[in-house]
């Protein structure tokens, strides 16, 4: 095993005595495409909130050697672990090229940043041609259609050398196309990163899932391959028996 990792051990966060996260355990590897599944109020948000800093919590959860639970926010994604939102957070005002120069120059000042650029970086164009957006990049963010966004932001972490990403509901509210071609995207950035994806659509789960983690009440209720998840009793009685009428549950 690589040191290029995700390791939870023992994660708990309270809010108010309300246990949201009891305990969970789960390590995800390179390359593994992990879906983080399970009904509402399951704890699967708040999990990665206490990974990026947003919660506090208790237990432990490291990338490497690196502890991120209870760091700044910001530190913790200079360490290479970033997250997307169930809404893409991009600006409309700019274009694709702008909103990916921005995200590569976070660690540069601002007098840079001003200045133009007589080139676009290397790693922007990388990013474009694996976001699928090249033809766009002169587009304002605003007017792309609502896939074409959750792209983007998943672009702007990759500029910034995410080796870690948590990515909330990326599929919701898109097309059966555009679900396809976000999953062949993750497929495409999950090959050398760690990817963890929270999601209630389970037709998108199903197709692209390297693994599962099913959380309920906030601990983990099932792990493993899609085949053996759906074929837990514990997850059909609590989860999957619901989602099989109309292959999504929306919370």
């Amino acid at each position: 095993m690589n040191g290029d990792y995700l390791e939870l051990t023992d994660v708990r966060v309270t809010f108010d005595g309300f246990v949201a996260v009891d305990g969970v355990s789960m390590t995800v590897l390179q390359g593994d495409l992990r879906f983080l599944i399970g009904p509402n109020g399951a704890g699967k948000t708040t999990l990665v909130d206490a990974i990026t800093g947003l919660v506090a919590a208790s237990g432990s959860a490291t990338f490497g050697a690196t502890q991120l639970l209870n760091q700044k926010v910001h530190k913790i994604a200079r360490l290479g672990v970033g997250r997307t939102f169930q809404t893409a957070s991009v600006f409309e005002e700019l274009t694709v090229l702008q909103n990916l120069d921005i995200a590569a120059g976070a660690g540069r000042g601002p007098l840079t940043l001003l200045r133009r650029r007589s080139s676009v970086p290397e790693e922007v164009e990388e990013a474009l041609e694996i976001i699928g957006l090249g033809d766009l990049r002169d587009k304002q963010a605003g007017v792309l259609a609502h896939g074409q966004k959750q792209w983007l932001e998943i672009g702007m972490l990759l500029v910034q050398n995410a080796r870690v990403l948590l990515l909330d509901e990326p599929v919701a509210g898109m097309s059966a196309h555009e679900r396809d071609e976000t999953g062949q995207l993750l497929r495409r950035i999950g090959a050398e990163r760690t990817v963890v994806v929270v999601e209630h659509d389970m037709d998108f789960m199903r197709s692209f899932a390297t693994s599962v983690t099913v959380l309920h009440a906030g601990r983990v209720l099932s792990e493993g391959t899609v085949a053996e998840v759906q074929a837990d009793p514990r997850v059909q009685e609590v989860y999957l028996g619901r989602a099989a009428t109309t292959g999504e549950v929306r919370s």
